[in-house]
């Protein structure tokens, strides 16, 4: 039997994750949705369609194995490629041209949500889906902000990931039911996450500061972020404790809340460069 409900929403996307958004709760374009999702496969496993063509990206050896095990039993979907980080992942996608790129968050090379904004930057328009150990509803949030077209938690992707790719290929999104807490409407439909109390915060900020915390929201390790930067583990270290101390906030969870909150993490913005630990905040 073809899995074709998502655990939280296909056909009541969004309009900015989906050209087919459908009301939610609209119980007549959820049916009209599955229908869709069915005939679609039906029509790949007779040939009428070419196979989803899925392209995996984790730094894990042993979770692709299993993720790429878990997708070719499946007759309407094959892996055409595998990467343990994002660097070269615009060359393999313009190689392999994949309908469907599955993206770890946090990676050596730089992390996968600074890897899918690049990926919307340079106009790939193949559908992008987050693979995460995270199932806090900020990093749900900060996927959306980069560009994510679905949301999946590792520990249900034996049940979800096959249902986000057929759900993927016919045009819908789709989140894991364990990371579809709180208002994810407003969530998906607001025009800012920004408050005034959370923008002043911001506004007293070093620059420095501002920058590290984009890296985190991003994904990014403590050693990533002094790689990219210049600085040593222990320089970072203390301006990931230094932020926590002006912000009041402990979980990495809550700093990509707060960077989403206040424009700091902007899926139209770049991430901070490499610049002159000289100039680093006080």
């Amino acid at each position: 039997m073809l899995p074709v409900r998502p655990s939280a929403f296909a056909a009541d996307a969004p309009a900015e994750w989906s050209a087919t958004a459908a009301p939610p709760g609209d119980a007549t374009a959820d049916d009209a949705f599955e229908t869709r999702v069915r005939a679609i496969t039906q029509d790949i496993l007779a040939g009428r369609r070419s196979p989803t063509r899925v392209l995996l990206v984790d730094d894990h050896a042993l979770v692709r194995s299993g993720l790429a095990l878990l997708i070719r039993t499946e007759s309407d979907m094959n892996v055409v490629g595998e990467a343990e980080d994002p660097r070269g992942l615009l060359e393999r996608v313009q190689t392999l041209e994949p309908d469907i790129i599955i993206l770890d968050i946090s990676m050596p090379g730089g992390g996968g949500l600074k890897a899918l904004k690049d990926l919307r930057d340079a106009g790939v328009d193949c559908r992008c889906l987050v693979l995460t150990m995270h199932d806090e509803y900020d990093y749900l949030r900060a996927a959306i902000a980069a560009g994510a077209d679905a949301f999946v938690v590792k520990t249900a992707a034996d049940i979800d990931l096959l249902a986000a790719i057929r759900t993927l290929r016919a045009g819908g999104t789709y989140v894991s039911a364990s990371a579809a807490r709180g208002d994810i409407d407003s969530v998906l439909r607001s025009g800012s996450l920004r408050s005034e109390s959370t923008g002043e915060a911001a506004a007293a900020l070093s620059r420095r500061e501002r920058e590290v915390l984009e890296f985190v929201a991003y994904g990014y390790t403590s050693q990533q972020i002094a790689d990219r930067l210049g600085l040593s583990i222990k320089t970072v270290d203390g301006y990931r404790a230094r932020l926590s101390e002006k912000l009041g906030l402990r979980s990495r969870a809550e700093l990509v809340r707060y960077a989403l909150e206040t424009g700091i993490l902007d899926r139209n913005r770049p991430p901070p460069g490499s610049s002159d630990p000289s100039t680093a905040a006080s």
